[in-house]
């Protein structure tokens, strides 16, 4: 199917050297001149507010696949000291700022420009990985396509600050596609790179103290002439860091104030277009529109708490939604998410719920965003455990949501061995359980029990929930009842209580896993189910119940 463009001026016309055919060996190949406008195909929806609230629909592929993996990879897992590296370096007195003087040393003369180009990703073995992707029961995987550092890890035309240019030198987003698609899996990319006008604006700062007191770093010091003869030789380092545009002043003298000037003025959350950059906002615009234009992702993930960079924005997802609609006979099927848009803006998207979940059953299919450790990766630090993400897991299925897990890699592509057993342990879980969870739909309520979560970020840290906490789902007229703790003596449901508002008369129950015969009795006072001999996995177990007709 033809898809049909409507255009919007662009008011730009920013010239650079183009070229017909891609890089020479060796050579930087420059980024394409930016259209003079952008082209957003026509279909059903129009890019507005109204239109996309009113006709956005998740799609059913997405409510059934439950779980997909995440690897949130970039260069800034080449150090493995966590997350926001790139922003963080920059900024003295923080602990990343002093692994970095240690490892690499000053800002002003090696900056994260560099340690794009020290990731080679030398070890990575996608098709590996994949295998223990898949066996955790994944219908979808999402890759990093670029962070707030705004560095694209694919073969990006309009940005040539990007994978195949520099650091692997190789199409990552692209490579993933295929190996995941290979394996019979969704395939997502995510999008954080409309922050990163203002998120790295540290990059143009200063020691306020110490011998190099006052001495720009390198993003305020080099130009695309220093290039000459180098590794970056054809890259302008403000394609990278962005134009200046929220530069610290000269005259602070203690790291304490400099750190604050700039948590103050370049580091609050904004989703608005930079009004002195208008370049950045179209850049970003045709950057993602060929992310999706070449890759077709069946899946995007937008880092961001409302529509980003206004009109830009909403042409964007307009242009997502109707060219997927083009491709696939007039039925949408393609997902988008955001974090927590305003409520008028909400039914645009499928929303995000970073390292938490919705307090009650959603209306609407949500997902939950979360990570075994911190986004990037971060060596000696404590992952949670298995119990813990499965205990997230049961409790977002049964709201309505699906959960997006977050497997850091190093910077060579690789995973540790804590991250094999954990992926491992997670598999073992879901092939026992995952006949309730995958496909299933939210019951009448919930769940039930004292310990309640919902919004924030609580799930960090290990929750202590107890054999009366409960969650349920129900998949081909079957109600599944997970217990969130092991339990030590008999389970009483006491939304199945005799007289309760959902309940019917129960047929049989099963502990999925187990050939066990299980004994329950239903009562006044709830389902009582007789504890089970032998547990069929150490975390979370589950029952299934089949009504009488």
């Amino acid at each position: 199917m033809k898809i049909s463009l409507l255009r919007r001026s662009n008011p730009l016309v920013i010239l650079f050297l183009s070229v017909a055919a891609g890089p020479l060996c060796g050579q930087i190949r420059p980024a394409q001149p930016l259209p003079a406008e952008r082209m957003v195909a026509e279909g059903v929806f129009e890019p507005t507010v109204e239109s996309l609230t009113e006709n956005y629909t998740c799609p059913e592929w997405f409510r059934d696949a439950k779980l997909g993996i995440w690897a949130h990879w970039s260069a800034q897992c080449v150090p493995e000291q966590g997350d926001w590296y790139a922003r963080s370096m920059y900024v003295q007195g923080h602990k990343q700022y002093d692994v970095h003087i240690e490892q690499y040393g000053h800002p002003s003369e090696f900056g994260f420009m560099e340690i794009d180009n020290l990731w080679k990703a030398d070890k990575w073995d996608p098709e590996a990985l994949m295998e223990l992707y898949k066996e955790t029961g994944a219908r979808y995987f999402v890759a990093m396509a670029n962070h707030e550092d705004n560095f694209d890890a694919y073969d990006s035309k309009y940005h040539a600050w990007n994978s195949v240019n520099v650091g692997p030198k190789q199409d990552i987003i692209g490579t993933w596609a295929r190996v995941a698609r290979a394996h019979g899996m969704r395939f997502g990319v995510s999008n954080h790179s409309s922050h990163a006008w203002h998120w790295f604006q540290t990059a143009y700062g200063y020691d306020a103290e110490g011998p190099k007191a006052g001495v720009r770093y390198d993003a305020y010091r080099l130009t695309a002439a220093d290039g000459k003869g180098k590794w970056w030789d054809g890259l302008d380092p403000q394609d990278l860091y962005g134009k200046p545009s929220i530069v610290i002043p000269d005259g602070f003298t203690t790291k304490q104030t400099a750190r604050e000037w700039h948590d103050a003025n370049n580091l609050p959350w904004t989703e608005a277009a930079p009004a002195d950059n208008p370049e950045f906002t179209e850049r970003w615009f045709f950057r993602l529109q060929d992310l999706m234009d070449t890759y077709k992702p069946d899946f995007v993930y937008l880092d961001n708490w409302d529509i980003p960079l206004g009109q830009a924005g909403l042409d964007i997802i307009a242009h997502y939604y109707n060219s997927n609609m083009a491709r696939n006979s007039g039925k949408l099927d393609v997902v988008l998410t955001g974090k927590g848009f305003p409520k008028e803006k909400a039914a645009a998207v499928t929303p995000d719920y970073e390292r938490s979940a919705s307090r009650d059953i959603s209306p609407v299919p949500f997902e939950t965003g979360t990570c075994i450790g911190q986004w990037h990766y971060k060596k000696d630090i404590e992952y949670k455990s298995v119990r813990q993400v499965v205990q997230l897991f049961v409790d977002v299925v049964s709201k309505n949501g699906t959960m997006l897990l977050n497997i850091p890699q190093r910077g060579d592509g690789t995973i540790d061995d804590r991250e094999i057993a954990f992926l491992k342990g997670f598999s073992a879980w879901t092939k026992v359980n995952g006949e309730g969870i995958f496909e299933s739909r939210p019951w009448e309520v919930y769940g039930e029990g004292p310990t309640h979560v919902g919004r924030g970020r609580a799930q960090d840290a290990a929750i202590p929930y107890t054999q009366e906490d409960m969650r349920f789902t129900t998949k081909d007229g079957h109600l599944y009842v997970f217990v969130l703790a092991l339990p030590n003596s008999a389970i009483t449901v006491k939304s199945l209580a005799n007289g309760a508002d959902f309940v019917r008369s129960v047929k049989s129950i099963a502990l999925v896993g187990s050939n066990e015969t299980i004994r329950w009795h239903q009562t006044d006072g709830g389902l009582v189910i007789e504890k089970p001999e032998t547990m069929p996995c150490e975390d979370v177990i589950s029952f299934k119940i089949a009504w009488n007709d």
